[in-house]
């Protein structure tokens, strides 16, 4: 069965650090993009930047340009995001989701991945 696998989110102390995982099983994840996302209670999901099938990075939301740094480990066959500085404001569930091809285009709110983790929980109590 074909999936992405979260980990790596917990409850940090303003201006700390985590690493947040998103392995695939059952599918090579070097073919494909991988975009990170976030999403509060009673907001929309908010999309924080795209990983490359090329190892390019690009950001979308500016207020975590200079703070969240996202990797691949393709031997792992694992997409990573590197969250630093956190903020109470950053306090959020955490996704990762695939696409068909290695490009980070624009794509719409509804677009439908071919694949979603589960969501993992960063708390930066204020």
């Amino acid at each position: 069965q074909a999936q992405l696998v979260q980990s790596g989110g917990g409850l940090v102390q303003i201006g700390e650090s985590l690493r947040l995982s998103c392995t695939a099983s059952g599918f090579t994840m070097d073919n494909f993009a991988v975009r990170w996302f976030r999403q509060t209670p009673g907001n929309l999901r908010q999309t924080l930047l795209c990983s490359s099938g090329y190892g390019t990075t690009t950001y979308v939301t500016d207020s975590v340009r200079g703070r969240f740094t996202a990797s691949r480990d393709y031997a792992k066959n694992t997409a990573y995001l590197q969250l630093s500085g956190l903020r109470p404001e950053d306090t959020a569930v955490y996704y990762c989701a695939t696409d068909s091809g290695r490009d980070c285009q624009i794509l719409s709110y509804s677009h439908k991945y071919n694949y979603w983790g589960q969501g993992t929980q960063v708390t930066v109590p204020s």
